[in-house]
């Protein structure tokens, strides 16, 4: 059996699409993906936007994101599927799964690094309420949000 992988699939259509030409793609990639067995995870239409650079006579685009869990073979078909339609410009798939297991093993990390070194210091190994500035999961202190610099 192969293995699931996470991706993150971008594709850009032509800003002259329908929302019924864009619902029509974004339906291929979901029956290619279910044909293979996998799981579409996410879809975010970013709507219509800027090129960063000219692709032929196009300066604009609408941007759709798909996260899909599945094999390569899936990704192999959906990459065919894409590169023959007229209407996307681009696309890019990139596999997300090794990214997100380091940024689970860092995190980990980091957690029990902080643990550690409050038991060191006789406290207990989880923040307690109203202890000091609130620190987010990406270790960002909230103090500063929302403020201008």
């Amino acid at each position: 059996m192969t293995q699931q992988r996470q991706y993150e699939l971008v594709y850009i259509l032509v800003p002259e699409a329908t929302e019924q030409q864009v619902a029509g793609i974004h339906e291929q990639v979901q029956d290619v993906v279910g044909r293979f067995s996998g799981q579409l995870d996410r879809t975010e239409t970013w709507g219509r936007r800027r090129l960063a650079y000219e692709i032929g006579p196009h300066k604009e685009g609408i941007y759709v994101l798909e996260v899909i869990t599945g094999s390569g073979d899936l990704m192999k078909e959906i990459d065919r599927r894409l590169r023959v339609s007229d209407h996307v410009i681009r696309h890019l798939a990139i596999r997300v799964d090794a990214d997100n297991r380091v940024l689970e093993r860092s995190r980990t990390h980091r957690r029990t690094e902080s643990e550690r070194r409050r038991v060191a210091r006789g406290l207990p190994p989880e923040r307690q309420p109203g202890e000091g500035p609130a620190r987010s999961e990406d270790g960002e202190d909230e103090r500063f949000e929302g403020r201008e610099g």
